[in-house]
């Protein structure tokens, strides 16, 4: 009886985790000609001051963040090796706005818009998760109390890397799309960043 209760709660799981996985979005343009979120989402949230939304890309190692002067986040990687990042997407502390549910993201390289590669990210570039869908809760000591997702990417410029640019789309959101309308039933703001990819040799 105890085998079979076992067997049961790792089915049980196991089809947790599948319905999870599921719930990744197939991220904007994989497949179609589609340059963002809007092409089948609504711009409708609540969460329009961008002066209370939080999207940083911190270098894990060093927990600091890669944002330049001009706004945009430079990652410096040497030529085949891994650097891990962290993608921190929320709002800040004392929002009086009531938090997005979950965020959504995606690091495209603008370049292949259109193209029938499954990979959207910079050419050359060895990616392990550039898009995500998290639910919001996750904390990070310099956002205390901000109510974040935070999830780590690693990559790495292999010998045909070159210096790239790729946009970060972010969507925060609440509530769920209707089926075949996606436009209807959940609210979202869409924003985006640069981030600059340099190859450094060593």
């Amino acid at each position: 009886m105890k085998t079979k209760g076992v067997c049961f709660i790792a089915a049980i799981v196991v089809l947790a985790l599948s319905e999870r996985a599921m719930s990744y979005p197939p991220a904007v343009g994989i497949l179609g000609k589609a340059t963002s979120c809007m092409s089948c989402h609504a711009n409708n949230g609540p969460w329009t001051d961008e002066r209370q939304t939080i999207i940083d890309v911190l270098d894990k190692d060093t927990m600091q963040s890669l944002l330049q002067a001009d706004g945009a986040f430079l990652v410096a990687v040497k030529r085949g090796r891994p650097k891990t990042l962290l993608t921190v997407i929320g709002r800040a502390k004392g929002d009086t706005v009531e938090a997005p549910y979950r965020n959504a993201w995606l690091y495209i390289d603008p370049r292949t818009f259109g193209g029938s590669s499954l990979s959207k990210f910079a050419p050359g570039w060895d990616v392990n998760l550039p898009m995500a869908c998290r639910i919001v809760g996750d904390k990070l000591e310099p956002y205390e109390g901000a109510a974040l997702t935070v999830l780590p990417m690693t990559i790495r410029p292999t010998d045909a890397a070159s210096d790239a640019e790729v946009v970060l789309q972010v969507m925060l959101t609440k509530g769920e799309s209707v089926k075949g309308k996606p436009k209807e039933g959940m609210l979202g703001n869409y924003l985006e960043r640069k981030v600059k990819l340099k190859v450094t040799d060593e």
